[in-house]
């Protein structure tokens, strides 16, 4: 690995798909999008709902092939599975027939450690997300935010070189949210991995980032904005709300995200 090179590269992607409302016809849903991240950034990407963000994320973990364009991890051309990254989803993730500190263990096993090792593995990063004395406990009887909380040590116990996440917390009540907003924030700085982050809530976007993407609205989607967040690190979520610098980028990208959730409302009230 080369460390002058980005983490991740997207090259003018595009990702046309059949219809499934219309056999035979095609829809785009992100069109020419170039996007990098570099190694121990943190880079969130936000736009209206339905213009393929979470497209974009499947794309750079290998799970989607493009139509055109090309995908780099760590200079080296993406073929397969990217075996670098690990995906936290915005959907329930966890095993339910594992408890916790199964579901956590699972990664860990099936790329070979003994149980022991990986038994222990698990132990730490349980604790490390405040779920020391909860392992034993099966998704069912976990609140939304400690399955939320497993979820990330599962993803974090596998040491991923880039962290990939899809809304993960948009589920959350607003409290459990922030606590589980810094609590990635605190595990980031520690390590400094490259994060790709989707998410529709610009504010949780810019006290989190190191920079954000603006996309257009679908179909077709490309980017049509990128700010810088230059906010002193470390933030506390709900405190950096309040700083007058936060609240002029909140504007600035807002002005150019106004009109494409706009433009994304009125395509869904169409269909």
């Amino acid at each position: 690995m080369n460390p002058a090179e980005p983490a991740l590269v997207l090259s003018a992607v595009t990702c046309t798909f059949v219809s499934k409302d219309a056999p035979g016809q095609r829809y785009t849903a992100v069109r020419d999008v170039s996007l990098t991240v570099g190694d121990g950034e943190f880079v969130s990407v936000v736009g209206p709902t339905g213009c393929g963000k979470s497209t974009l994320l499947n794309v750079g973990a290998g799970l989607l092939t493009t139509s055109s364009g090309t995908v780099k991890v760590f200079g080296q051309p993406l073929q397969g599975i990217n075996t670098r990254a690990g995906y936290m989803f915005q959907t329930e993730s966890l095993m339910p027939w594992r408890t916790a500190l199964g579901n956590v263990m699972a990664g860990l096993e099936f790329r070979g450690l003994p149980e022991a090792e990986a038994r222990r593995q698990a132990e730490d990063w349980l604790k490390r997300v405040g779920l020391g004395g909860f392992g034993d406990r099966y998704p069912h009887q976990l609140s939304g935010g400690m399955r939320k909380r497993t979820s990330l040590a599962q993803t974090l116990a596998l040491d991923p070189d880039i962290i990939l996440m899809d809304e993960p917390f948009s589920a959350l009540d607003i409290q459990t949210r922030q606590l589980m907003e810094n609590e990635v924030l605190d595990l980031w700085a520690a390590k400094k991995k490259a994060v790709l982050f989707i998410t529709h809530d610009l504010d949780e976007a810019i006290a989190m980032s190191d920079r954000v993407v603006v996309l257009s609205a679908g179909p077709a989607s490309h980017p049509i904005g990128e700010f810088a967040i230059d906010l002193a690190r470390p933030r506390d979520v709900a405190e950096v709300r309040t700083s007058p610098r936060f609240i002029e980028l909140h504007q600035a990208i807002w002005d150019v995200l106004r009109e494409e959730v706009l433009k994304g409302y009125r395509q869904q009230l169409a269909a």
